[in-house]
């Protein structure tokens, strides 16, 4: 069955920039992608109904998705992906049920008989051109999110329109939209719109072998809480790709005005992660994040360290499966007395997909 290989942001086994042409006859397909794990939580301790201090550790399924993916001519695709997710809104009915929801939903018109291969447009709930990079590179979104968006600097997704287009000779490419800027879990509230733009250039595309894998990317978000009011982000980031590792260091500049009455505030961070891997399908996973909410109080920051071993199950084409053994620990310093100034989960992951 011929198919479209649309990109889902959460799927590291798809490409995002050069998703193939699609043949002419129509064609559907459906995928599943789950995220489980069995965590502890070692670190803050809770209290049980009867006052008990105890260690909370429990079975979990992060994120279920159902990917259609399709096209119903050489130049239009399709790609439609639910969101099983679980409710955790305070008050409300469904708290604690697995809630079902988009996660994108859009429209791919394919230019690669106009502008060359990889170009196209897109309409709809879709994956920013950040998170949809990044992802590729980093293949453990199932343990966890970026830091970005995992501090909630970024969207995965948002509805809106954009264009990409790869630069000849495989040199890098380019990913620009409109967006509500609100993400796709929100409707917009107002007039504002935020603009994203990231550019990736591969300096050494020409020479081949280990240095093809370093690529350069620049990433700019302007958007606007209410007239006036800004909020915006800028990403640099380094990445590495190569048969036995993949490597990135990202540094993030935020900032962010919610009323045009009150003050800015600028946020800065990065992380660098590195994932060596072995010819038997054993890989490590070594991360750093570090991220200070508020420029003007010093003495406040988050610190994350990540460091696990993962074993990805032998599998062809886009099937992937992995189990991570990791330990994940994030140091509060200056924030309020409520919130533990360590903590510590001990988990094990699993991803399937197809």
């Amino acid at each position: 069955m011929a198919l479209l290989a649309v990109c889902s942001a959460a799927t590291p086994a798809r490409a995002q920039t050069a998703p193939p042409p699609a043949d002419a006859a129509p064609a559907i397909h459906v995928g599943v992608q789950l995220f489980a794990d069995y965590t502890v939580q070692q670190q803050p301790k809770v209290v049980d109904a009867d006052g008990n201090t105890v260690t909370l550790n429990q079975f979990q399924i992060t994120r279920s998705y159902i990917n259609v993916t399709g096209n119903l001519s050489r130049t239009i695709a399709f790609q439609i992906t639910p969101d099983v997710t679980r409710e955790i809104s305070v008050g409300s009915s469904l708290d604690g049920s697995y809630a079902f929801r988009l996660k994108y939903a859009f429209a791919q018109w394919n230019l690669d008989d106009h502008l060359g291969k990889g170009s196209w447009a897109r309409f709809g709930m879709q994956p920013t051109p950040w998170i949809g990079f990044i992802d590729e590179v980093y293949r453990y979104r199932f343990q966890g999110q970026g830091f970005e968006e995992r501090d909630g600097f970024i969207f995965s997704s948002d509805v809106g329109a954009t264009f990409h287009y790869d630069l000849p000779r495989d040199f890098g490419d380019l990913h620009a939209g409109v967006f509500n800027g609100e993400g796709y879990s929100k409707p917009e509230v107002n007039d504002q719109k935020g603009w994203m733009i990231r550019g990736t250039v591969r300096p050494m595309a020409a020479a081949g072998g280990v240095l093809h894998g370093v690529r350069v990317s620049g990433f700019f978000d302007h958007d606007m809480y209410v007239k006036s009011a800004d909020r915006q982000r800028a990403i640099v980031a380094v990445t590495f790709q190569h048969r036995f590792v993949n490597a990135a260091v990202d540094y993030l500049m935020a900032k962010d005005q919610p009323s045009a009455r009150s003050t800015a505030v600028d946020a800065r961070g990065w992380s660098a992660w590195v994932t060596p891997r072995t010819s038997r399908s054993w890989e490590g996973l070594l991360r750093v994040d570090h991220v200070q909410p508020n420029t003007q109080i010093a003495a406040q920051d988050k610190h994350r360290t990540i460091a696990g071993i993962a074993y990805w199950f032998p599998h062809q084409g886009s099937v992937s499966s992995a189990l991570l053994f990791d330990v994940d620990n994030l140091k509060l310093q200056g924030f309020t007395a409520t919130q533990a100034p360590l903590q510590r989960r001990i988990a094990l992951h699993a991803l399937v997909n197809f």
